[in-house]
């Protein structure tokens, strides 16, 4: 699944156009690397997205198409949540 996708589904960034503009601003790594918003996201990878002042670390444990607003959490394990070194 396209990373702009997954973020959309799993309700972390709200639209599409959005989390493609975060990721060409480099705030986005996946497994370390950094992420345009059309790289493929898999089950297992590890996510770095900055918002802000906050630096947000998730691991991908499920992907889905669609899911239901109350369902979206499932998607991901918050690992981390620090404030962000700039």
């Amino acid at each position: 699944m396209r990373l702009d996708k997954f973020l959309k589904v799993s309700r972390l960034i709200k639209r599409r156009t959005l989390a493609k503009e975060v990721a060409d601003q480099g705030r986005i790594t996946i497994n370390g690397n950094v992420a345009k918003a059309s790289s493929v996201v898999a089950v297992g990878d590890e996510l770095k997205i900055q918002f802000g002042q906050k630096l947000l670390t998730i691991e991908v444990k499920v992907l889905k198409d669609v899911v239901k607003k109350d369902e979206a959490t499932m998607l991901y394990d918050v690992k981390k949540e620090e404030a962000a070194k700039l």
